[in-house]
């Protein structure tokens, strides 16, 4: 297989499938709708086009909650480019002429109207052809070569008789194995529905290949996005539950923006159970990648030398942990003269009788009777904690092994509260017996402040001493596992390398030749007074350079409600800026960042849009496509402002975005 260049620079636009509009769509983009899309960044002399994911998601608009790693979201389906569509009846005809009529005047796309009401139609269609697709021999050659699509069909018929309910929750089919999924889709009763979910694949399958030749016939890359993990609810983690480890949550240790870290509810994966089989599952994966891509985004790269997980038990992911990590153990905390008694002083959270007390008083608001609190407060010491001797000291049951346990008892609200805030209150997590993890905040907890000077100094050497152990092995742990992506598949790899980034993940993907990311406003240098902005003369060759991302405000709302003016326009030169954005102001602040000296300079298509007058919606904020931490629906369901065909008929825009692609590269500076 020939590898695709990583020399060549590339300027790009970053667009979710969803966003694009033609007059051909029922109120969402589809894969057909690419291949006008490529004609108008041909126009402006692109050179690649990123898409989000565009996997199966079901009725949930995140896109990096998929329900498979190789179906597609037949949200993005063209009816009527469908074969069967030809002798549709008018029925089907005047229900789509109505949905896009409808649909048409939303300003931002609903994802469950839109999807519910496509599938609809495809039932129909379906049902009325379903003899001959159930014979048709191209179909059936079709399965042959994709033997993931049975266990998706059968897991999506299941999904569907199940009201859409995680396969955790089903009465019957929630633990299957290969023999049970080959003999559900065997069963004559069940062929129609099975047929259904097949037929759709196949059709998404031709027209998002359709419009990926036709990208690369236009001269342009066409760059997907594999998220490293899995939604639990996936067709995968329920038929392959060995290469996952369920009982553990992926997440993002604490930050200032989110001080209980992020769990976001996806198991992580069981690399040793994978590695067994050379990483078949991951080789398939980018097999069926490589139909359409020629560039592929690898989601949270730091995932694969290092994954931060915490207890599926609880809510947060302050108690979490890396994984691998070289632990603290029993031990190494003897060695420092902890007894048994200390080491279950910095692992287990220790309750004074009376803080339950004043955490009910302190919420008492007159509502309650005092003998109503007594009750609530004797109601805590019976079923959540357990005393440590004859001491006025409690500790947590040992049936309590995270925050949602906590829920169970129906506390008073301020006691829940506070035994939430007080199961964090720990030096380590001693997440298997006898080894131990320090929570992120350590520095913060009664048994860390309780330390003598010494003490600290001894510990704080110790836990740096483990870091250093597990940085080798996050860097070996990442060469593996990259390696067999970088090696299995002719696409150029991206890795989204954000976040605390460990010393050994530049070295690697550098070694590997896989592009790191640069967002404008975060490469800075922190550790220096006024945090600098790092110049674009010194952006790594081998990056990716963007001022905005899907998680991010676009680089107007940015300039006019987040950006230090002052301290930007001095950074690139130009201290003359106006405070209000137009598009001389993105003219300036684009051409910059085409200079920087990545491989890569790839814009969000609004950043784009905003080179004319024509396209700025009037609130900046309603052009963004997602808000981390929320979840509404407004995330990901940004469109467009116009057709295609309109946009493409504004020169200024078009030469606009053509000038940028002719700015050089920025000269690194020589002493």
């Amino acid at each position: 297989m020939e590898k695709q260049a990583t020399d060549k620079r590339q300027l790009g636009v970053a667009v979710p499938v969803g966003a694009l509009r033609t007059r051909n769509g029922i109120g969402v983009g589809e894969f057909s709708d690419l291949i006008d899309f490529a004609q108008l960044c041909k126009k402006m002399r692109l050179g690649l086009i990123q898409i989000l994911p565009v996997n199966d998601t079901g009725f949930e608009s995140s896109p990096y909650s998929s329900l498979t790693a190789f179906g597609l979201h037949p949200l993005y389906l063209s009816i009527e480019k469908l074969d069967e569509f030809k002798t549709a009846d008018n029925t089907i005809k005047n229900r789509i002429k109505t949905a896009k009529e409808k649909f048409d005047k939303y300003t931002r796309f609903s994802h469950y109207e839109v999807l519910k009401e496509k599938l609809d139609i495809c039932r129909l269609i379906f049902d009325a052809n379903k003899i001959d697709i159930i014979k048709s021999a191209a179909l059936a050659d079709w399965i042959n070569s994709n033997t993931w699509v049975k266990e998706y069909a059968v897991y999506r018929r299941l999904k569907e008789s199940n009201e859409q309910k995680s396969w955790k929750d089903w009465k019957e089919y929630n633990t299957v194995t290969s023999s049970d999924i080959e003999k559900l889709w065997n069963d004559k009763k069940l062929q129609d529905e099975h047929f259904f979910w097949v037929w759709l694949q196949r059709a998404l399958d031709i027209q998002f290949a359709e419009a990926s030749k036709a990208i690369t016939d236009a001269g342009l890359l066409l760059e997907g996005d594999l998220p490293i993990l899995m939604n639990e609810d996936s067709c995968d983690v329920w038929a392959n539950p060995d290469i996952f480890i369920q009982g553990l949550s992926a997440g993002a240790p604490p930050d200032m923006y989110s001080p209980d870290g992020q769990n976001w509810g996806f198991p992580i994966y069981n690399w040793e159970t994978q590695e067994k089989d050379n990483f078949k599952w991951w080789r398939l994966r980018l097999a069926v990648a490589e139909k359409y891509y020629q560039a592929y985004r690898i989601d949270h790269v730091l995932g694969f030398f290092r994954i931060w997980a915490s207890s599926q038990r609880d809510y947060s992911s302050a108690l979490g942990r890396f994984v691998p990590y070289i632990p603290v153990t029993s031990g190494d905390l003897k060695r420092l003269g902890f007894d048994k008694s200390r080491i279950r002083w910095v692992s287990q959270p220790h309750i004074l009788t009376g803080e339950i007390w004043d955490a009910l008083k302190n919420n008492w608001n007159g509502s309650y009777t005092e003998e109503e609190l007594k009750i609530a407060a004797e109601k805590v010491f019976e079923k959540a904690l357990v005393r440590v001797n004859e001491e006025e000291l409690w500790l947590f049951k040992k049936k309590i092994k995270g925050e949602k346990d906590i829920d169970r008892f129906n506390l008073h609200p301020a006691a829940r509260n506070y035994l939430l805030n007080k199961w964090k209150d720990r030096l380590f997590v001693e997440y298997t017996k006898g080894r131990f993890f320090p929570i992120w905040y350590f520095r913060n907890t009664s048994a860390y402040n309780s330390f003598s000077q010494n003490e600290k100094n001894e510990l704080e050497a110790l836990l740096a001493k483990r870091q250093r152990k597990s940085e080798k092995v996050w860097a070996q742990q990442g060469m593996k596992l990259l390696s067999v992506l970088v090696e299995s598949s002719a696409m150029l790899p991206c890795a989204e390398d954000l976040g605390a980034v460990p010393s050994c993940v530049p070295r690697v993907l550098s070694k590997l030749r896989i592009l790191g990311l640069r967002v404008i406003r975060w490469f800075r240098d922190w550790d220096k007074d006024g945090m600098p902005y790092i110049p674009f003369e010194d952006y790594p060759q081998l990056s990716v350079c963007t001022p905005a991302v899907h998680d991010s405000s676009t680089v107007r709302e940015w300039w006019e409600k987040e950006a230090d003016q002052e301290q930007f326009s001095g950074f690139i030169g130009v201290p003359s800026l106006p405070k209000i954005y137009h598009p001389g102001t993105a003219k300036i602040i684009l051409s910059k960042a085409a200079s920087a000296r990545s491989r890569f300079r790839v814009y969000q298509i609004q950043d784009l849009l905003h080179l004319s007058n024509n396209w700025y919606s009037k609130n900046p904020e309603d052009e963004r496509i997602n808000v981390p931490g929320t979840a509404n629906d407004f995330n990901w369901t940004y469109r467009l402002p116009a057709v295609i065909s309109e946009i493409a008929k504004d020169k200024d825009l078009i030469q606009a975005v053509a000038e940028l692609s002719r700015i050089k590269s920025v000269k690194k500076q020589t002493i």
